[in-house]
């Protein structure tokens, strides 16, 4: 069985492995040097001399905290989206309270950053800006860098989803002073989920230092004072530390280089391979995403039945488009544990699927 889905995704053997460890005690001398080590790995990948944190959920989780431990309610916030998880951080902020300014662009179409400015100009009183980096739901990456330099120049927070794009994907979070960062263990870091990994920025710690939106389990200061004992305020999914502990030395060792050169050399690989079998990209291909890549339907093409055939007779499994695009665009993920031998294979059997999907 092939998984091509933006998540989970596939895991090494190491990582599984690491997984079958027994428990240990998260409030005795062993783990404190298990968590030491992965929160110090971490800001390698993350590219921060900044706090981060091993938060116990899904991205979504870590979406919240980053809202939570910044703002009050009725604090303005931009929400730029162009995609599902763009309207998913902007439904964040209206649950706590916060007067969210959507930014609305097509699914698939990128960021106008003309309109991010004009839109902070008018709107002097927002505090913070939120953005999904890589947006799985159309297969594309934002222009994350340059809207934290308007972010920046704004004096705004900016509060980012890179649930899929961090570990893959570059994001110098110091250089591009990103707040709060978030990304998830199941997507390029080899591992199942269960982990949101958040990095938080000294501008964002300030913001926190007011905020006033309710928090208990997400709270970053009771992750701050525990970390300093080697401890999480909660219980943390002990088995998803010991796979990443493993993971990240998978990935220190191949580099940060090495893991960025190696996913767009696959994204590239996926885009040629689709079109050259007569299918289409559905986002703008000068911000397709190379993570996760969104072929358009046609005519020609039921999406649903190549769906169908690629899982009953090739064991390949992708996904569909989500909310309105569910039944027009599939998705081909190719983050974390992926080879150029894996996308050949995949290419093959799409290409011997694709004329059983074909409409009479």
């Amino acid at each position: 069985m092939q998984l091509r889905i933006p998540g989970p995704t596939p895991c090494p053997p190491e990582t599984l492995e690491a997984m079958g460890r027994q428990m240990m005690n998260h409030r005795g001398e062993g783990f404190v040097p298990l968590l030491a080590s992965i929160t110090e790995r971490l800001k390698k990948v993350f590219q921060t001399k900044g706090d981060v944190f091993l938060l116990t959920s899904s991205g979504t989780g870590g979406m919240e905290a980053a809202i939570v431990n910044t703002l009050s309610p009725g604090d303005k916030v931009l929400c730029i989206s162009n995609g599902f998880f763009g309207d998913r951080f902007m439904d964040i902020g209206r649950a706590y309270g916060a007067e969210v300014i959507p930014l609305c662009f097509d699914w698939g179409k990128p960021v106008d950053i003309d309109a991010v400015k004009r839109t902070l100009n008018a709107n002097g009183s927002i505090k913070a800006v939120l953005v999904v980096h890589n947006e799985t739901s159309t297969g594309m990456t934002n222009d994350l860098r340059e809207i934290s330099v308007v972010a920046r120049d704004f004096d705004k927070l900016i509060l980012v989803d890179a649930i899929s794009s961090l570990g893959c994907i570059n994001l110098p979070v110091d250089d591009w002073h990103c707040d709060v960062v978030v990304t998830g263990s199941q997507k390029g870091w080899m591992v199942p989920p269960g982990l949101a990994m958040v990095s938080v920025s000294e501008k964002a710690w300030q913001a926190h230092a007011q905020a006033k939106m309710p928090r208990c389990y997400w709270d970053f200061s009771l992750n701050r004072d525990c970390l300093q004992k080697g401890q999480t305020p909660w219980t943390p999914a002990i088995s998803v530390f010991y796979a990443l502990d493993t993971a990240l030395d998978m990935m220190l060792e191949e580099g940060l280089d090495g893991i960025f050169r190696r996913h767009a050399r696959i994204g590239s690989r996926t885009r040629a391979g689709v079109k050259s079998l007569g299918l289409s990209l559905f986002p703008d291909e000068d911000y397709a995403s190379d993570t996760v890549t969104a072929v358009r339907g046609s005519e020609r093409i039921d999406v649903s039945k190549l769906i169908r055939v690629l899982r009953e007779e090739h064991q390949v499994i992708v996904a569909g488009g989500m909310e309105k695009l569910a039944h027009s665009i599939l998705r081909i993920g190719h983050l974390g544990y992926v080879s150029d031998d894996d996308i050949e294979s995949f290419l093959e059997a799409l290409k011997e699927a694709l004329p059983k999907a074909t409409k009479a």
